[in-house]
């Protein structure tokens, strides 16, 4: 079983190491030119995010799908993975990770337009789509499909439940002395009552709990920021010089490269959004929305939301707080983030206890919906409601014992899903500015519906 922990883990740094960053960075870097810079208009995806378009079809509405995606996406690696940043390629990183939700907007809004655009809908009126789809229907690619369905369901069980089951439970032991056990169960009634009732049931759900957690969570890190006000300059200035010149040693900083800072920012930052995997897009498929284009919109807030703004303030809360206290050990992701809130006092502690706990729950729910829709595509709906039970079934597994092979394995499945995904992007980028020229750029957003005819499957 180590060695094949070991052979998991090599892979999963290979694939994670330069040869994905380079193909995610540069395929933002490609839309982003290619679309005109759509980043230009995120305060309209914003407006249409928290809007109904009851005109159009869909099952959920746009801000459900939205926040059905932010709950997948926003997780552990918003607190943590930016520690982990942080801890292997010095506060550099912050920036680097920051620029990578910037750019990674451009891929997050390909991949929403791609979803609608390619979707279908089920003889019982329900609307499905995702890379899966876009690949076949769109470029006739079925066997790529079937790999990143199969891809997808597999890292569900990993990065989406059990890692952040296990998560909660070691979070909720360490502060509440709670029993692993326990909360296990309590976290197995929790999901099962809101999976249990598909998208809909997820969709309400994450409507009310994404807003008040990331809200909450944010207003926690401004207060923390307030009190370490007199060095909220001082880390901005070297998180932005660390990320362009070499970092010596010093102000609780182990010395880094410009190359450390680069690698592990933007490894974590693509990490942490999701934009280029092809995971949000999934649900973005069943959103009631007129046109490709006003989704895609909608979906591109998600990777702003996530990165440009929580892990922003994750950042310059840790590097403040190291550079407040320089013994802090920021050797480790998941240590540095404890030491770093926990030496603020009162209310550093349940801040990052409630952000941890509510997102990686979040993260249970989306991934949920993301699994279940790739494994409807690859057996058909008779496998839906066992694979929701073994899917429940896990999150307390994954709340008892701490799986590092299921970590290994899971990742690299996020990696080798991206591989497809990405492929369908570049593709069929064409399509994408068709699509984007016809709607946005010549100001038919709101008028327009799509004329396209739906394809009807079993």
């Amino acid at each position: 079983m180590e060695t094949i922990n070991d052979f998991f883990s090599t892979v999963s740094s290979f694939l994670w190491g330069w040869p994905m960053i380079i193909m995610l960075l540069g395929t933002h870097l490609f839309l982003t030119l290619r679309l005109r810079f759509p980043q230009r208009r995120i305060f309209t995806a914003i407006r249409l995010s928290v809007g109904r378009d009851k005109a159009a079809s869909g099952d959920v509405s746009q801000f459900g799908a939205l926040a059905t995606a932010l709950a997948a996406t926003i997780g552990t690696g918003n607190i943590v993975g930016v520690a982990t940043a942080v801890a292997l390629g010095g506060p550099g990183a912050v920036l680097w990770c920051w620029l990578t939700g910037v750019f990674g907007i451009s891929t997050k809004y390909a991949e929403g337009l791609l979803a609608v655009k390619y979707r279908v809908r089920t003889s019982d009126g329900r609307m499905l789509g995702g890379p899966m789809y876009a690949l076949e229907c769109g470029l006739h690619a079925k066997w790529l499909a079937v790999l990143f369905a199969f891809f997808a369901a597999v890292a569900s069980f990993g990065i989406g439940n059990t890692v952040q089951a296990n998560a909660i439970s070691t979070m909720v032991g360490q502060v509440f002395g709670i029993p692993m056990w326990i909360t296990g169960l309590i976290l197995c009634g929790l999901g099962a009552a809101v999976i249990l009732g598909g998208v809909k049931s997820i969709a309400k759900v994450c409507e009310m709990l994404v807003p008040f957690m990331a809200i909450l969570y944010a207003i926690g890190c401004v207060y923390i920021l307030y009190v370490n006000h007199a060095f909220v300059w001082p880390a901005i200035k070297i998180i932005f010089d660390s990320a362009f010149s070499p970092q010596a040693a010093g102000g609780g900083f182990a010395g880094t490269t410009v190359m450390m800072a680069c690698r592990y920012g933007i490894a974590r930052g693509l990490f942490s959004n999701e934009s280029g995997l092809g995971s949000a897009p999934i649900v973005a498929a069943a959103a009631r929305t007129r046109n490709p284009v006003r989704q895609a919109l909608v979906s591109s807030t998600g990777t702003f939301w996530d990165t440009v703004v929580i892990c922003a303030l994750t950042g310059i809360v840790i590097v403040s707080s190291v550079i407040v206290y320089p013994d802090i050990d920021f050797r480790h992701g998941a240590a540095l983030t404890k030491a770093a809130f926990g030496k603020i006092p009162y209310v550093g502690t349940p801040i990052l206890t409630f952000g941890l706990i509510t997102f990686a729950f979040s993260t249970i729910l989306g991934w949920s919906y993301y699994g279940e829709r790739c494994v409807e595509y690859l057996k058909g709906r008779r496998w839906m409601l066992a694979y929701r039970v073994v899917y429940i079934i896990c999150i307390f597994i994954g709340s008892v014992f701490g799986l590092e092979l299921v970590w290994n394995v899971a990742d690299c499945m996020n990696a080798l899903m991206a591989i497809p995904n990405l492929i369908s992007l570049l593709c069929l980028s064409g399509i994408i500015m068709h699509e984007t020229r016809k709607y946005l750029w010549r100001g038919r957003l709101d008028r327009d519906m799509d004329d396209g005819e739906l394809l009807e499957v079993e």
